[in-house]
This record gives structure tokens, C-alpha cells and sequence, in this order.
């Protein structure tokens, strides 16, 4: 393990970028998230481009219907080494 090297953070993603991404990884058009969601199609738009804040009930239901935990969407760029330091 002595050849181990830890991996580096390379890009900041968004929250809007990280429901694309995730999105887009599944294969989902907006349409698709938004009749997954109930979220119309026009503010999952908004979210995608930092328009609109995600807050934590529309997290909790996108990350539902994207199955992942909500906080991969609100803290996409959470260092949790550089936070627990502090």
C-alpha cells in the first residue's frame, strides 16, 4: 500500500452540474426527471443551471428519483479531509 496515493480534487461541480451529471449518467432527459419528480421540467432546467437553489425537500425528492443520498446533490464539492481538519 506504500505506492497508494490519495486522489486529488481535480474540478468544483455545482449543485446544478452534479443533478446533470447524475442525471445524464442515468440516462434521463428533464422530462423523464420531471415526471419522476413532479418537479416541472422548466425548474429542474433552472436547478441544472444554478438559476434556482435545490433546497432540501426538492433534494430529497430528486435524490429519490436519482437514487443517491441528498447530500451528493447539495455538497458536491464536500472535502470531508480538509473539513474534519478544521
Amino acid at each position: 500500500m506504500k505506492d497508494f496515493r490519495k486522489a486529488k480534487k481535480r474540478i468544483d461541480v455545482s449543485v446544478g452540474e452534479s443533478v446533470r451529471i447524475i442525471r445524464e449518467l442515468q440516462e434521463l432527459s428533464q422530462n423523464d426527471l420531471a415526471e419522476l419528480t413532479g418537479i416541472p421540467q422548466s425548474t429542474i432546467s433552472a436547478i441544472e443551471n444554478d438559476r434556482v437553489q435545490i433546497g432540501v425537500e426538492r433534494a430529497k425528492v430528486l435524490a429519490r428519483a436519482l437514487k443517491c443520498h441528498p447530500a451528493v446533490l447539495v455538497f458536491p464539492g464536500w472535502d470531508i479531509e480538509q473539513e474534519s481538519a478544521a
